[in-house]
């Protein structure tokens, strides 16, 4: 027998539809959902996922903003025992191409499109030829795996379903079979693959099973959170921020949420307002913009509390400030490999350890911090590289088994390539990242990604990013170019073949040519010469 129990997230939907049916679950552009709708809505999907195909364990990629129809397929994947692949909706052709054929799905429900960016046009981008097999499935040549196609809006692409088509055949599946396949579905099973930038210079997928369900529902017991609650969810679904710390966190707790398509730091302080929130969300560049509203117009708010990961030195001027604008906050740490947050404050920690470190390790996780090169433990208050070890880790990174080798080790450890210290009071502090990765407006961006794609292009003998300080985003990329020999581009056409090609957060904010970048003995760029040079050349400018 379990020494806990283990929940899936389609039970759990289930649950909070049982206990809190009639309270409000979701609010969106007006419209409200009880848990008794959503869970309806939720059963309708799965059903729809049903008639169409999807099998236990298959992989279902989900292309889609800020909407309803989300978190019912959220749920809805996971009720049948499917596994959700969760895109940034800020991919381009070459990001969506890549991560739907690396994942393996054999089902990608994509939005037509969203304001002027079209979703479909791009999806078509990447297909070059689209056949019926002879079981009604598809057959893309770019896409080995991918067996279904669903638009959310007018679907054009040859073989793809509409929303509306979807959900009809879903009517022919009977209770009967959805509860059958329901309780097949195994908590150890994947339930997500979660995709990170990574320093091998191409996405990761990571693998998480239903087990964080009992992670996140401890952060709400330790939080003190219930079903009075009121949460502001304007962080993407896509990532585990939002997935877990407000959407799974709301169905847990039979609070509600409040949803928008995207960030507008006005709209969501007016709809705070209205709604009476409680809780707000997000990372430093979220919170700055909040605060320029709040002080441009105040609202009358509600706000009792926020989350917002800290201790960083160029977060902590903020989070000072949020707590005498807004509410108390408190702060933790986490990352996709070892779910959202694994360290977490609380509100009795005073102010000073909620904006200045990243809390105390939740239950059953342990920390230890080592020398990046010899991999030594280090005494206490020594910064090092943060090592962590916990039952909700990552089972591995999907069909990457070096990588996985690499991050997480034979003993369980998740190295996690981050510097930190554990303070005097046992709490952490996170200060910055050993492996090269960036963190613009709270996205992760492999620099060597974005290389690659840089040297890809015919006029570039090689290139390095390195990141700059922004106020706003916290950083931003800068690459180091060389030129092959006789060879010319501009700053501005740069920009302009990279533009719908990968996502905005990745293209550069400024391009530096140079003719030799400086190296180790060993033959790796020194980027800490590469940032202060950025810095001054960019500062002169």
């Amino acid at each position: 027998m379990n020494w806990y129990r283990k929940r899936t997230l389609g039970n759990i939907l289930q649950e909070a539809a049982d206990k809190f049916g009639d309270r409000d679950a979701l609010i969106f552009n007006g419209n409200r959902w009880t848990y008794k709708d959503f869970n309806y809505e939720v059963d309708r999907i799965a059903k729809s996922l049903l008639a169409i195909g999807v099998k236990n364990g298959e992989h279902v990629a989900i292309w889609m903003t800020n909407r309803p129809e989300w978190l019912f397929l959220m749920f809805g994947i996971a009720r049948i025992g499917a596994c959700i692949v969760p895109l940034n909706t800020r991919y381009r052709t070459d990001d969506l191409a890549y991560t739907v054929a690396q994942s393996e799905s054999s089902t990608l429900i994509a939005l037509a499109q969203s304001g002027p960016i079209n979703y479909q046009e791009m999806l078509a981008d990447t297909i070059q030829d689209v056949s019926i097999t002879a079981k009604n499935q598809l057959s893309i040549p770019t896409y080995p795996k991918l067996k279904r196609l669903v638009i959310h809006g007018a679907a054009s692409l040859k073989g793809a379903l509409d929303w509306e088509g979807f959900l009809t055949k879903g009517d022919a599946v009977s209770n009967q079979e959805l509860r059958k396949r329901i309780k097949e579905v195994n908590p150890d099973s994947k339930m997500m693959i979660a995709y990170t930038s990574g320093t091998t210079g191409t996405p990761k997928g990571v693998v998480h099973s239903h087990i964080p369900i009992r992670n996140t529902m401890e952060r709400a017991q330790t939080l003190g959170l219930t079903c009075h609650d009121i949460h502001m969810n304007y962080l993407p679904l896509f990532h585990i921020y939002a997935y877990s710390e407000i959407s799974m966190m709301c169905v847990l707790t039979g609070a509600t949420q409040v949803l928008t398509e995207t960030f507008d730091p006005c709209a969501v302080l007016d709809l705070a307002e209205k709604e009476k929130a409680t809780i707000l969300h997000g990372f430093e560049a979220h919170w700055l913009d909040l605060i320029n509203e709040q002080e441009n117009r105040k609202r009358n708010l509600t706000v009792r509390l926020g989350t917002l990961p800290s201790g960083v030195e160029s977060t902590i001027p903020i989070a000072n400030k949020v707590q005498d604008v807004f509410c108390p906050t408190v702060s933790g740490f986490g990352m996709s490999e070892t779910w959202a947050f694994v360290s977490i404050s609380n509100l009795s920690h005073t102010r000073e350890q909620r904006v200045y470190s990243s809390g105390y390790p939740m239950n059953d996780y342990e920390f230890k911090i080592v020398d990046f090169e010899t991999k030594k433990e280090k005494p206490k208050g020594e910064p090092g590289e943060l090592w962590i070890r916990g039952y909700a880790t990552m089972d591995s990174y999907w069909n990457k088994p070096d990588a996985s080798r690499e991050t997480k080790d034979m003993e369980g450890w998740i190295h996690s390539g981050d510097m930190a210290r554990i303070r005097e009071d046992d709490m952490l502090v996170f200060m910055g990242r050993y492996k090269d990765m960036l963190k613009v407006g709270g996205e992760n961006v492999s620099p060597a990604e974005v290389e690659a794609y840089l040297r890809g292009m015919k006029e570039i003998l090689d290139a390095a990013v390195v990141s700059y300080p922004d106020q706003r985003l916290a950083e931003v990329p800068v690459a180091f170019i060389i030129l092959k020999k006789n060879q010319k581009i501009s700053e501005a056409e740069l920009t302009a073949r990279m533009k719908g090609k990968i996502a905005s957060f990745k293209i550069p904010h400024y391009f530096l040519f140079v003719d030799v970048f400086p190296m180790t003995p060993s033959g790796k760029i020194r980027k800490v010469e590469l940032r202060e040079e950025a810095i001054e050349k960019l500062e002169e400018n």
